[in-house]
């Protein structure tokens, strides 16, 4: 998509970038980590998102002469020109030289340990800053809720429809999360052209209402669209549809074709999904599938699959796209190491907080995913990649030091990969592919405990930091707060 990802950010971002040119620290090197506190809709995993429009940023970053002027435009509240004319023209010239490492996109993730870092120039990793959030923060809500909505749905295909509900333009990027998180498909076409995912879709009451009646309707559909006809049934009503359907279906079959369904989008979904199956069944049209619809979400279609109905496919749209009952994931993204160039050491950073759970961690860190010999993962360590970390492979929570976790002598990956160097990404095709991260959260998520894995009340799983980190964040603590 051609966006403007120089300007997709917060005005103090290009203040202190201004700041931090006319302070003669624009070579100054910083290590930034994005995380997230808090598990999305009280569950037990988020589903990583939004890397690959994280490249695109990455690859378009430019300040264009319209960008220059606009900026150049701006009054500072006490008079005069917001910014200075030569640091205008130094973004003009400024290409990114940023080395940013990420986790995969679909790659199942826990509050409290990094999904990106950025390091390179301090003033760089700002002027990316807001546009990041925005893409990891909305996309990695919207791959969690469609993860939680599939995994309800028990295997049965569904169907992402909300962008006439979803929060503007955002909705393209959240039909593609939705995907992600293991929606079969879309029914959003810029999407399916873009990210190259699955499209789907039929007719909508309109479509009905537009015939004097609704059997014409339905007998019109059928022969427009003859190998892809799901019939839309409780426009008038639910039980008269569900018999024109059958008539149509009938007919269908007569010329050799088949009635792949009907959709049920009002009422009563579980009760009269009984109704339409046995309907459908004493005519005859036992391969006739029942889709439902309307405002669904995990529990809703738990609800309805514990009750016994029989469906083979569901259309989330509203609750999905919008992320209808938590609006944010709240990740962020903090400054954890600086060093004066390039080749110096890194100095740690860490931000306290009255609050335990907003204290950082320091260092340039990355993540270890431990796993049990059955495949299963068993704790993830957050560690400081320029520190070896501690032989006895202990992971300590970072809210409370008494918690600890033995991992000693299992199998771990690293998790961070790089996603740009020097400025310049390196993500191939298929670290960008919308269904090559869907095979990825699906085998994530085969790797989680049931008990990770319930609507209600799961399990916490173990995240924590490397004991020597642990212990440098507990004196750099101690220092800043001058305690002896």
């Amino acid at each position: 998509m051609n966006v403007d990802y120089a300007l997709l950010t917060d005005l103090y971002q290009i203040t202190m970038a201004q700041g931090y040119w006319d302070a003669g620290k624009v070579d100054e090197q910083a290590c930034f980590t994005m995380y997230f506190r808090d598990y999305p809709f009280k569950g037990g995993y988020a589903v990583a998102c939004g890397m690959a429009q994280l490249a695109d940023l990455v690859e378009s970053f430019r300040f264009s002469d319209d960008d220059i002027a606009y900026l150049a435009s701006l009054d500072a509240p006490g008079g005069g020109r917001l910014f200075d004319p030569e640091f205008l023209e130094y973004l003009r010239a400024l290409e990114l030289s940023l080395d940013i490492a990420a986790v995969p996109e679909g790659t199942i993730v826990f509050p409290h340990e990094p999904l990106v870092r950025v390091t390179g120039p301090i003033m760089q990793c700002q002027l990316i800053e807001t546009a990041l959030l925005n893409m990891v923060n909305f996309q990695t809500l919207i791959a969690t809720k469609a993860a939680r909505v599939c995994r309800a749905a028990q295997g049965r295909p569904v169907a992402e429809f909300g962008l006439r509900r979803a929060q503007g333009l955002g909705g393209v990027w959240a039909s593609r999360a939705a995907v992600v998180g293991g929606c079969a498909s879309t029914s959003d076409v810029l999407a399916g052209k873009l990210f190259d995912i699955p499209v789907s879709g039929t007719h909508a009451h309109s479509w009905v209402m537009s015939f004097d009646d609704e059997l014409t309707a339905f007998r019109e559909y059928a022969r427009v669209f003859p190998n892809n006809c799901i019939l839309l049934v409780d426009s008038y009503d639910v039980e008269q549809g569900i018999k024109n359907a059958i008539t149509v279906g009938l007919e269908m079959k007569e010329r050799g074709e088949r009635l792949a369904g009907i959709r049920i989008d009002s009422g009563d979904l579980s009760w009269l999904s009984k109704m339409a199956r046995s309907m459908l069944d004493e005519a005859g049209l036992t391969d006739c599938g029942i889709v439902l619809s309307n405002d669904l979400d995990e529990y809703t279609i738990k609800s309805i699959l514990d009750e016994g109905a029989d469906v083979m496919s569901f259309g989330v749209g509203t609750k999905l796209a919008s992320a209808y009952d938590q609006p944010t994931l709240g990740g962020v993204y903090k400054l954890s190491a600086v060093r004066a160039t390039p080749d110096a050491p890194w100095t740690n950073r860490l931000k306290i907080s009255e609050s335990a759970a907003k204290l950082t961690t320091p260092g340039v860190l990355d993540v270890r995913r431990y796993y049990q010999a059955d495949g299963h993962i068993a704790g993830d360590m957050v560690f400081d990649v320029n520190a070896m970390p501690d032989e006895r492979e202990v992971i300590v929570d970072p809210l409370d030091d008494l918690r600890q976790k033995n991992l000693q002598g299992l199998r771990f990956e690293t998790l961070l990969k790089p996603l740009a160097q020097e400025g310049r990404v390196v993500l191939d095709a298929e670290g960008r592919s919308a269904m090559a991260a869907r095979r990825r959260a699906q085998e994530g998520l085969e790797a989680l405990d049931e008990s990770q894995l319930r609507i209600l009340n799961p399990h916490t799983y173990p995240v924590g930091l490397e004991l020597g980190l642990n212990e440098r964040r507990r004196q750099l603590v101690a220092e800043l707060r001058h305690i002896v």
